[in-house]
């Protein structure tokens, strides 16, 4: 594996999705170009950007938007890797056997090659968000992925709100911590709620880089999505893809339209600020036992 970069430029797609695949693919490649032509030598994808978010609703024939790994969107994924020269991280509805779905990252070496994979851990089942009906718990833990742009603690959505994520990655090695996500609002919901969620996900993630001195690239879809079933009035995703420093600082941000980010990224600087802020030194192991109960009285 080449030594990763000391300047890493990093690419995040944002954009919207429709019910056509070949459409949403297409906005998808336009993306994947448009940051690699900005000289992005990692390009991060939304969750699930090859269709709609399609858990606002339970049906068993939306099964059939899964797909094998490798498979279909690996091989597209790897030849555009290898074409453009950069290390792409997607997101993907995994059938790993017959009944047997996960939502899925994978990531593709600039050679095009299948490096790794993450299954999200974290499933969550709320009103318009039915994912355990889909998604099986991932079961390969918080293994980083070694590439050329780097080690990447690859994270999926749900997992950005669990700081015991993102210190698990840290802990093996991680270099960055990437989400590939999917969230919005209920177009119901008052103006001030809207802002208080955004700003909610803006600031966990912020605080994982701060609490582990690591940079964090968070890449959200936009537009509105119906509810099929007509029940709910939808969701609104949000956008406001982001990448931040080891400090939080905000490196570059999009709004709430179709757009392309490119932020260059100093991996070196994240040793220095744990030199200054060594909070992995002064973590108190010895009384941390109690993390793996569900909760205490």
């Amino acid at each position: 594996m080449p030594t990763p970069p000391k300047t890493l430029r990093a690419g995040l797609v944002q954009h919207a999705c429709t019910g056509n695949r070949d459409e949403t693919v297409a906005r998808t490649d336009a993306g994947i170009r448009q940051a690699a032509a900005q000289g992005a030598q990692l390009i991060v994808l939304q969750e699930l950007h090859t269709s709609l978010y399609f858990c606002q609703h339970e049906s068993t024939e939306l099964f059939d938007l899964a797909e094998t790994i490798p498979g279909p969107s690996t091989e597209w994924l790897g030849g555009l890797a290898a074409e453009l020269g950069a290390v792409i991280v997607g997101s993907l509805f995994e059938r790993r056997a017959p009944g047997l779905y996960h939502n899925t990252a994978v990531v593709l070496e600039r050679d095009g090659r299948l490096v790794g994979t993450y299954r999200k851990m974290h499933i969550p089942d709320d009103p318009g968000y039915y994912e355990k009906f889909y998604f099986t718990p991932g079961d390969l833990g918080f293994e980083p992925i070694d590439t050329s742009a780097g080690r990447l603690g690859v994270l999926v959505c749900w997992d950005q709100w669990y700081p015991e994520a993102a210190r698990l990655m840290a802990m093996a090695g991680a270099e960055l911590l990437i989400y590939p996500t999917a969230i919005g609002w209920n177009p119901d919901d008052t103006a001030d709620e809207q802002a208080r969620q955004r700003d909610a996900w803006i600031t966990i993630q912020r605080s994982h880089a701060v609490a582990n001195g690591l940079p964090v690239l968070a890449c959200n879809r936009v537009g509105h999505e119906p509810d099929p079933t007509g029940q709910l009035s939808g969701s609104q995703f949000w956008g406001s893809s982001f990448v931040a420093g080891p400090q939080g600082e905000l490196l570059g941000q999009l709004g709430d339209d179709p757009d392309v980010l490119c932020v260059d990224i100093d991996l070196a600087r994240s040793e220095n600020v744990r030199r200054w802020w060594p909070f992995l030194r002064d973590r108190r192991i010895d009384a941390y036992g109690d993390l793996t109960q569900r909760f205490r009285r």
